[in-house]
């Protein structure tokens, strides 16, 4: 069944995409909760109406997050954590802490865009990737250390 999203979706699409999904995930999901319209003609035709007025917006957009993304490269980000005598740490690291630690050094990012490809419970050096825009994205360094060796 296909479908054009309202919003970006982790995994499937992003905002205008013409997506082909399972009828019960449109029908049970995505639909009633507003995250997507089913493709009719009609529909098709009103997107590309859409797309093409706002053509220069999203071309300016796309400028605005390849500088951000220029402005981000290399940057890496340290995260003191409370860590057991193993090295094991005391929960995880979420991309709330690599938010806020950007946040630190002078850098907004919604949390929501940011993406861990593992989950992170030991100390060591890792690897976050910020979709800043649908063809935009930046690797973040993250180390996570004791908060022991800072006290």
């Amino acid at each position: 069944m296909e479908i054009i999203l309202k919003e970006d979706i982790l995994n499937l699409g992003f905002k205008n995409d013409i997506v082909s999904v399972k009828p019960g995930y449109a029908r049970n999901f995505l639909i009633p909760t507003g995250k997507a319209v089913i493709a009719s003609p009609s529909a098709k035709k009103m997107l590309a109406e859409d797309l093409r007025q706002k053509a220069h917006k999203l071309a300016k957009m796309l400028e605005e997050a390849q500088a951000v993304a220029a402005s981000m490269e290399g940057v890496s980000v340290t995260i003191p954590t409370k860590v057991s005598a193993t090295g094991a740490i005391y929960g995880s690291v979420n991309t709330i802490m690599v938010a806020e630690a950007l946040a630190a050094k002078g850098f907004e990012v919604d949390r929501k865009k940011i993406q861990l490809k593992e989950t992170i419970k030991q100390v060591g050096t890792y690897v976050a990737y910020l979709r800043l825009h649908k063809e935009v994205t930046v690797e973040v360094t993250v180390e996570v250390v004791s908060d022991a060796a800072e006290a």
